[in-house]
């Protein structure tokens, strides 16, 4: 059976959202990422940005170089992440072989859903339909019959883009004039390896003498295959993740335990959400500490499940407390590990809620909250004390 292998891609997605939450940078060369003048990089541009050779991986030096006048807005990962669960949902709902590259990229195995759902075309085409009615943003879906043709195809319009590549043939005749990068695998550094050979195109590779690749080893061979438009690669569905984490590098270094403190607090928060969103509990909790001499050290506590921000920050702070801080830190991350599904959904009722030991109540607040928030949009709701942590990571977040 031939197969069916949809490639989609999200178009400018962080980008996107942001425009789509705030339609006066419609049009505007906006750019997340670092802001100009701190440490960092380009997570992604709109393609007015692109038009200036902004993309993204560029430092932010760089990118401001080249477009000085262009929108710098920091990520929020929180808000794309909720996004994405909206995509993937929708993405699941037509096969349960996919392979996540990212939050905004995937490739979906549909042979076996054609007899479902109508041709693969007819799927990609109701990708792109409820996607935009859900989240009110664009994808470019390519159809092919591999991974290789169907990244290539979705790489063919965009934005917006809708591609076929049917078969091999069809493939190596739309490539074959282009350059030998579009090849998967090919990257900067055998692109100039292959260029001194004299072989630039992807019919200069087709044509070169045989055993002209040898010089890339087992490369050469796999290379030579992919131009031709052999790709026997399956598309996977991802692993269970090993740990949920998050970590950050601030742009002024921090010397007050306090602060680092409510820093912990602050990501513990982000991390215990995470881990609810994806119906996970872990049961060791990583402090990690990177210091301004570079040194990195990290400090684990294992005790029973939990995706409970509080109990996240708790053991962190004991973890924290252990160390004798001699110097300004850098970097400060959390994470859990050793995890299991959680299946506890049980609905809390008001009596449930005053029985419950003061420690229980507030592990249920963290999950009244959390559901809040789901519902009403990430960071919606607040504690006290999590609006103080908030202020103290956006201090040395900002400088």
């Amino acid at each position: 059976m031939d197969r069916k292998i949809i490639h989609l891609d999200m178009d400018a997605f962080f980008a996107a959202v942001e425009i789509r939450d705030n339609p006066a940078l419609k049009g505007k060369p906006v750019i997340i990422g670092a802001i100009p003048g701190t440490r960092g990089v380009v997570s992604t541009c709109s393609y007015e940005a692109r038009k200036y050779g902004v993309h993204s991986a560029m430092s932010v030096a760089e990118a401001y170089r080249l477009c000085p006048n262009g929108i710098y807005i920091r990520p929020n990962m929180g808000k794309y992440a909720a996004e994405s669960e909206k995509i993937h949902e929708i993405m699941e709902s037509y096969t349960d072989i996919i392979e996540y590259i990212s939050l905004d990229e995937g490739y979906m195995d549909v042979t076996n859903s054609e007899k479902l759902f109508g041709s693969a075309e007819n799927i990609a085409k109701q990708l792109k339909e409820r996607i935009v009615e859900k989240t009110g943003l664009t994808c470019s879906v390519g159809i092919g019959y591999s991974m290789m043709s169907a990244k290539t195809a979705s790489e063919e319009k965009k934005p917006d883009g809708f591609f076929v590549i049917p078969d091999r043939q069809h493939y190596v005749n739309l490539i074959i004039d282009r350059k030998i990068g579009v090849i998967y695998g090919v990257g900067k550094k055998t692109v100039m390896r292959l260029c001194e050979k004299g072989i630039v195109t992807v019919r200069d590779l087709l044509s070169a003498k045989s055993g002209s690749l040898d010089f890339l080893g087992k490369a050469g061979k796999e290379i030579l295959m992919y131009a031709k438009g052999i790709d026997n690669r399956e598309v996977t569905p991802n692993e269970e993740a090993k740990s949920v984490g998050r970590e950050y590098t601030f742009q002024q270094d921090l010397t007050d335990r306090q602060e680092i403190n409510q820093i912990l607090h602050f990501i513990s928060r982000r991390v215990g959400y995470q881990l609810k969103s994806k119906g996970l509990r872990g049961k060791t909790v990583t402090l990690k500490i990177k210091f301004s001499d570079m040194k990195l050290i990290t400090r684990s506590k294992t005790e029973s499940y939990t995706n409970s921000s509080r109990k996240i920050c708790t053991a962190a702070t004991e973890l924290l407390n252990q160390l004798e801080l001699t110097r300004a830190v850098r970097l400060v991350g959390i994470s859990v590990s050793n995890m299991e599904c959680d299946d506890k959904n049980a609905q809390m009722t008001f009596e449930d809620f005053f029985e419950k030991t003061q420690e229980s109540r507030e592990d249920k607040l963290d999950d009244v909250i959390y559901k809040l928030n789901k519902a009403a949009g990430s960071g919606t709701i607040k504690t006290g004390k999590e609006m103080l942590a908030e202020q103290s990571f956006k201090k040395h977040r900002e400088k």
